[in-house]
């Protein structure tokens, strides 16, 4: 027997006045909202809240040109001087002539694999000089680790003075890019290596693990790590509208209390698009992917070069 769609809202508000969940109902808290509901209003934000609104574009049809270059790449590696660790990496670099501003690209739990690698890569071709350590070989950790060694944070510290080193780099200070748990590593770096002060610009990040992994579950599900309430840099982060509920309640929640107390930072969630979006293998990437992949591969370049003149 099927119910009416009335049926249905009828039920469905009963459940939630009884404080139930019923099968297939998703829970939603007050501060995290998934998809939009049927009755939501047409969009109704003022046009000078829209961040991504260009009249160049809407009047006169201009769209900014991307800055685009071939990619050369090279196996280095680098030593963390606080144990001697040797880190492997890939150094990827515009092949025009010149230099280029640093970027640190550090991976997360599924390491530095081919779909990995091409983050690190196309950041490059929009005009940077981009150091990929992969820390998880260098501390012979299989992939997607469920622990997390605080040394490797001290390893993704030396990339950033590796990288610096670098004769074809323009600029006294890099910024900081990763998704995931490189998220949390490159947060550490920035604040409890206090290199935000000296050697980080800028602090980019995808749908970042904003906690220590190695926190007790309810830390991991309410809390978010308290490097956050001293992450000084510019910050600008990205997401998908169907991000993983307990990584989105705390980036929401973070970022809510970063602007409060008066930080620079901006979070982007893409409608219609999960986590991974810009990794995901060609046979299960869908429009929306796409979509969502090029349009924060620009913004995040063009934040970055802002913020490393």
């Amino acid at each position: 027997m099927f119910l009416t769609l009335k049926s249905r809202a009828i039920a469905l508000a009963a459940v939630m006045a009884l404080g139930l969940t019923a099968p297939g109902i998703l829970a939603q808290s007050a501060d995290t909202v998934v998809g939009r509901t049927l009755d939501a209003p047409i969009n109704t934000k003022p046009v000078e809240d829209k961040f991504w609104w260009s009249d160049e574009w809407y009047d006169k049809g201009i769209i900014p040109a991307p800055e685009n270059h071939a990619v050369s790449e090279r196996q280095v590696s680098y030593t963390n001087p606080a144990d001697g660790t040797d880190v492997p990496a890939i150094l990827y670099r515009p092949e025009t002539q010149g230099k280029f501003p640093a970027v640190l690209f550090q991976h997360g739990r599924r390491g530095l694999d081919p779909f990995v690698q091409r983050l690190a890569r196309r950041m490059a071709a929009r005009g940077f000089v981009v150091l990929a350590p992969d820390v998880y070989e260098a501390r012979f950790v299989e992939v997607f680790p469920l622990e997390h060694d605080p040394a490797m944070e001290g390893d993704v510290g030396a990339g950033i003075d590796f990288l610096l080193k670098q004769p074809d780099v323009s600029s006294s200070k890099a910024c900081v890019y990763s998704h995931t748990r490189g998220g949390y590593y490159t947060l550490r770096v920035a604040v409890d290596q206090n290199r935000q002060s000296r050697d980080v610009a800028c602090y980019v990040s995808f749908y970042p693990h904003w906690q220590d992994p190695n926190a007790v579950e309810p830390l991991q599900v309410y809390r978010y790590h308290p490097d956050l309430d001293r992450l000084a840099i510019p910050t600008m982060v990205f997401i998908g509208e169907y991000e993983q509920y307990q990584r989105r309640r705390s980036i929401e929640t973070a970022v809510r209390f970063m602007k409060e107390a008066g930080r620079d930072v901006k979070l982007i969630i893409y409608p219609g698009v999960g986590r991974g979006f810009d990794f995901r293998p060609p046979n299960v990437r869908t429009f929306a992917d796409d979509l969502a992949t090029r349009d924060s591969n620009l913004r995040a370049a063009d934040f970055m070069r802002k913020h490393l003149q």
